[in-house]
């Protein structure tokens, strides 16, 4: 049975938390390569390249990516005409370049979701920039 003090170590999802007392990074995830097997060599080296970016990113803290994200999507709305359809075409890169990465691994209904998100920033940045 474990001591009180134990219990409260652990954080309250059950799982070990991000970064201990001493700030080491969080353990990747199982698995014994970055890489799709079979992969075309153009998936290849966008897999290559965007290895030291995703481990950086898996190693962030948790609400980093999602505050940025949420920063960046509110100032490309509030922001009118070449900034902020420039922000809003930068964060549709960024999801086309996660759908990228996680396509072989996404379902029917998944890809067409990442699609539609794209789709709708980059059309969210077109209405942003006065061209329509």
């Amino acid at each position: 049975m474990e001591t009180v003090a134990a219990k409260r170590r652990k954080p309250a999802s059950g799982r070990p938390s991000d970064q201990g007392a001493t700030g080491a990074p969080r353990p990747l995830p199982a698995g014994d390569t970055f890489y799709t097997p079979g992969a075309s060599r153009l998936r290849r080296e966008i897999e290559r390249r965007s290895a030291v970016p995703l481990v950086w990113l898996h190693n962030a803290p948790r609400l980093l990516l999602p505050a940025v994200m949420g920063v960046v999507l509110i100032a490309g709305l509030v922001l009118a005409g070449l900034a902020g359809a420039v922000l809003l075409v930068l964060l549709a890169a960024f999801f086309g370049w996660l759908a990228f990465l996680t396509w072989p691994r996404l379902r029917g209904g998944e890809r067409i979701m990442r699609v539609a998100a794209v789709a709708v920033l980059l059309g969210l940045g077109l209405l942003q920039s006065g061209l329509f």
